[in-house]
């Protein structure tokens, strides 16, 4: 990926230290990897600074692209914070602007997304859960968001609430009165990933904490930047699936050479694919960046699914990295938009 971050401690220096120790435990034992994204943060990664938009997607793109390489649960993650980094970059509020956002940059606190529902209700799949209610100083909200992820009391997560008339979107805490959070594990591939529901009981939130009152029109505004940083999750896994294929290409005496698809192939998509998003990095259209999200589904479904007939019946015992890799192709197939919601997105876009 190309990179322009000159950070103290290199993003290989923190993956070694704080996440390569802990893979196995994040996806055997739900360890929720959260040393890691602080030290991401402590050392500056998510810090704007005077980057331009283009140099900012690149960096964060990379900082997305060699965590999934080790774990993709944590790719995850780190991408579930820049998603409420987006969303607070993005907002004409002033306040949370200066003040949240900061936060959120720095590490003092970690984001979430809590947009996987709505994303899907603007796209005509789903019901909208939360419903608001416009209060005095703010709003009411009811309902429950089946899963949130990257999520712990202290984080800060978005959601949007339906009005008799439109939708508000909002940021608050996991701690927030009448919020009750419920952790929800047991996933084939994406434990530690932090996920739970969230219900709301009548949750008094401010106007302070609105990003926008026409959350619609807001969610046009981020989607592009929203999907455009899921893309390197599977360019990760991707490459991760070429170094394990060309760590075993000896085996059986040079057998997987009958393979169709081999470590080179892979790696050429891969640099193929990073070159797409890296164009897109001047002029994020939806289109586009819809189109490269659903290429790359497909490439690391493929690319994973060839680690394990490479690498033969070792790679279907539990706990082994190609099964790993296959089960994390699959969540990334089914990450928000999904592949059928990308599918009928390509389409009404065309």
């Amino acid at each position: 990926m190309s990179k322009m971050v000159t950070n103290s401690q290199s993003i290989n220096q923190l993956i070694e230290n704080h996440l390569k120790p802990i893979v196995k435990k994040v996806d055997e034992e739900a360890l929720y990897a959260k040393d890691y994204l602080y030290a991401l943060a402590h050392e500056g990664y998510f810090v704007r600074g005077n980057k331009t938009e283009e140099e900012l997607l690149l960096d964060e793109a990379n900082i997305i692209y060699e965590t999934a390489k080790v774990c993709l649960t944590t790719a995850f993650c780190a991408w579930c914070h820049l998603a409420a980094l987006t969303y607070l970059r993005k907002t004409d509020n002033a306040f949370l602007h200066e003040t949240l956002l900061p936060k959120l940059e720095a590490g003092e606190v970690l984001g979430a997304t809590g947009l996987s529902n709505p994303m899907k209700y603007y796209s005509g799949l789903e019901d909208l859960h939360l419903k608001a209610e416009a209060v005095e100083g703010g709003y009411v909200i009811n309902g429950v968001l089946p899963a949130v992820s990257n999520m712990q009391p202290e984080h800060f997560f978005g959601a949007i609430a339906k009005l008799p008339d439109r939708e508000v979107m909002v940021i608050l805490q996991g701690n927030t009165d009448g919020i009750e959070l419920k952790e929800k594990v047991g996933f084939a591939g994406v434990n530690g990933s932090a996920t739970y529901s969230i219900r709301f009981a009548n949750v008094f939130v401010p106007t302070a904490r609105v990003i926008s009152e026409n959350a619609k029109e807001f969610c046009d505004l981020i989607r592009p930047t929203f999907i455009y940083y899921q893309i390197p999750i599977g360019f990760g896994v991707m490459t991760a699936s070429a170094e394990g294929i060309q760590k075993i290409k000896n085996k059986q005496n040079g057998c997987n050479e009958y393979l169709s698809q081999d470590a080179d192939s892979i790696t050429v998509q891969v640099e193929a694919y990073q070159t797409r998003l890296n164009q897109l990095t001047s002029n994020l259209m939806l289109k586009d960046v819809v189109a490269l999200r659903l290429d790359t589904v497909y490439a690391t479904l493929n690319a994973t699914q060839a680690n394990m007939l490479h690498n033969g019946s070792p790679g279907y015992v539990e706990g082994s990295v190609p099964y790993r890799k296959l089960r994390e192709a699959y969540f990334f197939a089914n990450l928000t938009p999904t592949v059928r919601h990308l599918e009928k997105l390509s389409v009404n876009l065309k």
